[in-house]
């Protein structure tokens, strides 16, 4: 016998029109929240920015100074 197709419902999801407060608690104390994220994580983020940084500010350096050596 063969594979029958079985027929799915959809589901739909939808907020009712009354209940306005989505996310409360996302908003709520943000500024400690990011302060905690910062203070906890700083030293990885410094290791994660610093050679994209210094890698993008390179790049532009040797462009501009490609620019600027076959100007004249």
């Amino acid at each position: 016998m063969g594979k029958q197709p079985v027929r799915l419902k959809a589901v739909v999801y939808s907020l009712s029109p009354f209940q306005q407060k989505v996310m409360p608690g996302l908003w709520k104390d943000i500024t400690t929240k990011i302060h905690h994220k910062v203070t906890e994580n700083w030293l990885s983020a410094t290791l994660l920015l610093t050679p994209i940084i210094g890698t993008y500010s390179y790049a532009q350096h040797y462009v501009e100074q490609e620019k600027l050596e076959h100007r004249f």
